[in-house]
């Protein structure tokens, strides 16, 4: 359940979200007909491609995709969602609308709008054989065998531990830890007294964030299972092999229940409940935000844009917060990110030159290209061998305007990508490079980390143990019009619901609000969707043990 604007003041920023939305709301009008790939006939083709989040279409001279043309003759039609993307994507199961390209989803993959991919990977494309190798029959879908989806992320090779860090926890702007003393938040109630103080000497601060919109539910939804020591595995937790719910559970009750208190004391986003992504974005983008439950992959765009435009102390530090006597479980090996990634539709008219393209960009060469950049102009490299970056080089890339124009991260975050290390022993990417993430923090974050006594972002959460093999959860795909898979969608639509309700109501009524709600999910099958879950689990632990 599970990805990142620059300018000096805030009134650009706003114009710049709006452009972006303005471009991606052209690119969603796009006819049936342009979801077709179009071959130019001097062997250059461009392929349609859909993805199932916001972005912002790179202007006709970015250089990496010039490069990528130049080199192997293919561009794309790029369209990002705008709006619901439940809604979107019922509309193009519909009408059987797909573009060449689709990232990954359960809903498509029931709707039979993508085709199988091991044959084709198997004949032509022997860099993601490789790549893929040591978890190809994780990728395999239990029902049918086939593979669908070409991961993106989970994926290491000679893995090392990564000193940025990309998942969940609660996070607190960096300014309000350094004003409060470097306080280390431990429970909920010590990290919601640091919002009080701090909103009380910063009225014009929101306090706390959330987002209850479309699939991106897991800031309002997530935060019981961390906080009683789980790990990330969607709407369950797991013991001793078995899953059960959360949503009904006293864990959750207790957390809700802080956020009834909070809300009362004035300390919740009184919008938080009627925003949607990119709204949610631009909160965090604006500075005004003290702390949130979060995954930090999913507000990396508000965080770059407050790099852009100078705001390095608005940006955050996430915490493992739990109850008492647990814990804690945030961090996680990175599990393979199954069914997330790009697959390739059943209009396309070429699969075998996409996957052929896909083929080539796994090659080291150009995930040097699309992770660093081009050679001497966007990095550099020691007489060592050693890749690192000079401070202007840095600078650019934390222009929003600049990788626009240089990169191609919102495709290539789709993409199937290497992550550790590369053969060479140079790190994926600059984040991951010790010496280069060390060299390209900026003197305010050298100065938090130094008060903290570390050195990386992810030594705020503990060392993870290995994954369970059925690790994570959330990756399996209920069968489409299934029990199961009906109860799944009734029980988050009742969260989407009554959540809001309960955090919202007078505090002497919670009690009687979350009864209400309780009932509710109680009317569901509950068992029919453990039950599916369980049995998988214990597939998994079955086929893909030793594997």
């Amino acid at each position: 359940m599970h990805k990142k604007v620059k300018h000096a003041a805030s009134t650009v920023l706003t114009c710049l979200f709006a452009f972006s939305l303005l471009l991606s709301g052209c690119s969603g009008d796009n006819k049936a007909a342009e979801n077709s790939s179009e071959d130019t006939g001097d062997g250059t083709v461009t392929f349609s491609v859909f993805m199932d989040g916001p972005g912002q279409q790179a202007p006709a001279d970015n250089k990496i995709y010039k490069l990528i043309k130049e080199k192997t003759g293919v561009s794309f039609n790029m369209e990002y969602l705008v709006g619901d993307l439940q809604q979107k994507l019922g509309v193009m199961i519909a009408g059987s609308d797909y573009p060449d390209i689709i990232s990954g989803n359960d809903k498509l993959i029931n709707a039979g709008a993508f085709i199988p991919l091991e044959d084709l990977v198997e004949k032509y494309a022997p860099n993601l054989k490789k790549h893929y190798a040591e978890v190809w029959n994780q990728m395999k879908d239990p029902k049918t065998g086939h593979i669908y989806v070409l991961p993106s992320y989970g994926v290491y090779h000679n893995k090392v531990s990564e000193p940025t860090y990309q998942g969940p926890g609660f996070y607190l702007q960096k300014a309000v830890l350094k004003e409060m003393g470097y306080p280390t938040p431990k429970t909920l109630d010590e990290y919601f007294d640091i919002i009080a103080q701090y909103k009380a000497k910063h009225p014009d601060m929101i306090g706390f964030e959330t987002l209850n919109f479309d699939w991106r539910v897991f800031p309002l939804q997530n935060p019981p299972e961390h906080l009683s020591g789980h790990p990330n595995d969607g709407g369950v937790i797991v013991d001793n092999n078995k899953a059960q719910i959360f949503a009904d559970k006293d864990i959750s009750k207790m957390y809700f229940k802080k956020l009834n208190e909070v809300n009362a004391q004035g300390l919740l986003d009184k919008e938080a409940f009627v925003q949607n992504y990119d709204q949610y974005l631009a909160k965090i983008a604006s500075g005004k935000v003290i702390g949130m439950f979060d995954q930090h992959w999913n507000f990396q765009d508000a965080e770059t844009s407050l790099i852009s435009q100078g705001k390095i102390e608005n940006t955050y530090i996430g915490f493992p917060l739990v109850y008492d006597g647990v814990e804690e479980y945030y961090r996680d090996k990175g599990a393979l990110n199954l069914n997330r990634g790009l697959g390739i539709s059943i209009n396309a008219k070429d699969p075998e030159r996409i996957i052929k393209f896909l083929d080539t960009m796994i090659t080291e060469d150009w995930q040097k290209t699309l992770q660093w950049g081009i050679k001497d102009e966007d990095y550099k490299v020691k007489e060592d061998g050693k890749f690192y970056r000079t401070p202007e080089q840095r600078q650019n890339a934390d222009s929003t305007t600049w990788r626009l124009s240089n990169k191609a991260e919102t495709f290539f975050g789709y993409m199937p990508k290497i992550q550790g290390t590369y053969s060479d022993g140079n790190a994926a990417d600059p984040g991951t490079q010790p010496q280069e993430f060390f060299d390209s923090l900026k003197p305010y974050d050298q100065e938090i980390l130094k008060a903290y006594n570390r050195k990386t972002w992810s030594e705020f959460f503990k060392e993870p143990p290995p994954n369970p093999v059925y690790f994570p959860v959330y990756t399996i795909t209920l069968p489409d019009g299934s029990a199961a898979q009906l109860t799944s969608t009734k029980l988050n639509d009742l969260q989407v619901k009554y959540l809001p309700k309960v955090i919202m109501a007078n505090p002497s009524s919670f009690d009687s609000e979350w009864d209400e709600y309780v009932s509710q999910i109680h009317k569901l099958d509950i068992k029919a969707y453990e039950d599916f879950i369980n049995e998988q689990i214990q597939w998994r632990i079955d086929n893909w043990s030793n594997k």
